[in-house]
């Protein structure tokens, strides 16, 4: 199985910064591409960012400009640095993974278990 773990969420205020991480564990032969969501009471999940195992991002309209993600594949962790937070970003957020845990195996998709993020007007 692969794991993966966030860390960095909390409160903040209107205007600050947060920087989320995710570290990949397990059986993992090759991690592809990564990725946030986010998910409010009651929507569906959404993307937030998401980044190729070569380094090409991709971004929701609603944070580009605002939320930069990046990745250390020595470390099997994606990061989400993410300055001037507005209220609407209050949300649950979710770190995604595609990965093959051998090299005969598919890939399949991975989720965190997520970390709240809240921000405050």
């Amino acid at each position: 199985q692969v794991q993966l773990v966030e860390t960095g969420g909390g409160t903040v205020q209107a205007g600050g910064s947060l920087r989320l991480s995710c570290a990949a564990s397990g059986t993992i032969f090759r991690l592809n591409a990564m990725g946030w969501y986010r998910q409010t009471p009651g929507k569906q999940r959404e993307l937030v960012a998401s980044i190729s195992s070569s380094g090409n991002t991709n971004y929701a309209i609603s944070v580009k400009g605002r939320f930069t993600i990046s990745r250390d594949n020595a470390k099997n962790t994606v990061y989400l640095q993410m300055n001037n937070l507005k209220p609407e970003d209050t949300a649950v957020y979710y770190c995604n993974a595609d990965a093959n845990q051998r090299y005969y195996s598919t890939t399949r998709t991975y989720w965190g278990q997520g970390t709240q993020v809240t921000v405050s007007s």
